[in-house]
């Protein structure tokens, strides 16, 4: 293993061709920082990894920001430029200006059917397209949506989480499985996830949104347990055609779920229309937010050991 990285995670240092000029969050194995870039002053986020780098750490994390930097949807945050510097691996994205879902909606919030129905629309076109490229998100939460200067998701974290979890300095299992335990799939926790386990977890954040609560909580064997064998509690806030989607995203078994996140998100949309408008303008909503779910294709995925953190790339 290399050396540890030198301490450069602070305002006022330069790394690479960027200058950071202050905090905007941080977890155990990473930090992002408002940038400027030092040739024309543009603001970035920088995000750096922590921990003890190999070699081989280094050529995983490059190939990876490599794949990232190709995604290109007007709902994911643009990946500009990557490296690693003095052994510190950054990775340089476009700046949302207006924070997180997280920040705007804080826990215990519940949203209106109709602002829930907007997001997954936009969350869902997402994830489509990073399902078509055979990608898997792994951790989508209200943290990693982020509000550019429009008030337009884009989503973040796209499996970078992963190689900083994996080459952190620590053992805890909760860091070391990819993902958030209060949103992961149950799959996504015995080490198999699919692309419909991305459905699950958007649906564990609907009914967030709706009930102001998770449907599984307490500690992290708890909540692993919950997802793996027990329903979550009936949603009582909003109509039963609605409640039973959200509930359909939420299967145990991933072949029991919608076909697609598009097939997910617009069954949200055909439900809620009638909650929504009243009847004589139902068909033309329906028609205007209306989304065409594709087939989509089997991906299979190797078994792996539990809590561990497969590559976010297709099987070889």
């Amino acid at each position: 293993m290399q050396d540890m990285p030198q301490d450069i995670s602070s305002a006022g240092q330069q790394i690479g061709n960027y200058r950071l000029l202050s905090l905007l969050g941080q977890g155990m194995a990473s930090e992002v920082y408002l940038a400027e870039q030092v040739q024309t002053g543009k603001q970035v986020a920088i995000k750096l990894l922590n921990g003890y780098w190999s070699q081989q750490d280094i050529q995983k994390f490059l190939a990876r920001a490599s794949v990232l930097t190709h995604l290109h949807h007007p709902h994911i945050v643009r990946v500009l430029e990557f490296g690693v510097e003095e052994h510190t691996a950054f990775l340089a994205m476009e700046y949302a200006s207006h924070g997180t879902l997280r920040t705007r909606h804080p826990r215990g919030t519940c949203l209106p059917l109709s602002l829930v129905v907007t997001y997954v629309q936009q969350i869902a076109s997402a994830l489509h397209y990073v399902h078509q490229h055979n990608l898997i998100h792994r951790d989508i939460k209200p943290h990693n949506m982020l509000l550019d200067a429009h008030d337009q998701i884009v989503l973040s974290d796209f499996g970078i989480a992963v190689v900083s979890q994996s080459i952190a300095p620590y053992h805890n299992p909760l860091e070391e499985f990819e993902g958030t335990a209060p949103y992961a799939a149950p799959e996504q926790l015995i080490g198999k996830p699919r692309r419909n386990s991305d459905q699950y977890s958007l649906g564990i954040v609907v009914y967030e949104w709706l009930c102001g609560k998770w449907p599984f909580s307490g500690s992290f064997d708890t909540i692993v347990q919950q997802h793996l064998f027990e329903a979550p509690p009936p949603l009582h806030s909003v109509p039963d055609d609605v409640a039973q989607v959200i509930l359909k995203a939420l299967a145990k078994n991933p072949d029991e779920r919608f076909p697609t996140i598009l097939a997910f998100a617009s069954a949200l949309v055909e439900v809620s229309i009638p909650a929504l408008s009243p009847p004589a303008t139902q068909q033309a909503r329906l028609q205007e937010m209306s989304l065409v779910s594709p087939p989509e294709q089997h991906i299979a995925v190797r078994p792996q050991q539990q809590f561990k953190s497969p590559l976010p790339f297709p099987p070889e």
